[in-house]
């Protein structure tokens, strides 16, 4: 599983990349054919005081792709909310192809 992690708008450090790694590497027990994951993590409304946190994932298995996005307040919590999302795509798509 190849994975790519990418920021716009801010430098992530150390510790916020750990945990994106850390989380993702659960996706393997969902799925065992995924060949790549890119993880873009966004500051919304940067001229504005408010700045959103986004976190968008992309999947990549044969003949597949899955893309979720999701905003909060913290990296954390929007990642959390959006692997969540991800996991019931593949989990929907794998039944389908087992029904």
């Amino acid at each position: 599983m190849n994975v790519k992690i990418q920021t716009q708008h801010f430098d992530a450090d150390s510790k916020l990349v750990s945990y994106v790694e850390k989380k993702l590497e659960k996706l393997g027990q969902f799925h065992d054919r995924i060949t790549r994951v890119e993880v873009y993590l966004k500051l919304d409304n940067v001229v504005h005081k408010i700045k959103d946190k986004i976190a968008e994932i992309k999947v990549s298995v044969p003949g597949q792709s899955f893309f979720v996005k999701h905003s909060s307040k913290s990296f954390e919590e929007s990642f959390d909310l959006a692997l969540e999302a991800l996991i019931t795509q593949i989990i929907r798509a794998k039944e389908k192809l087992l029904a």
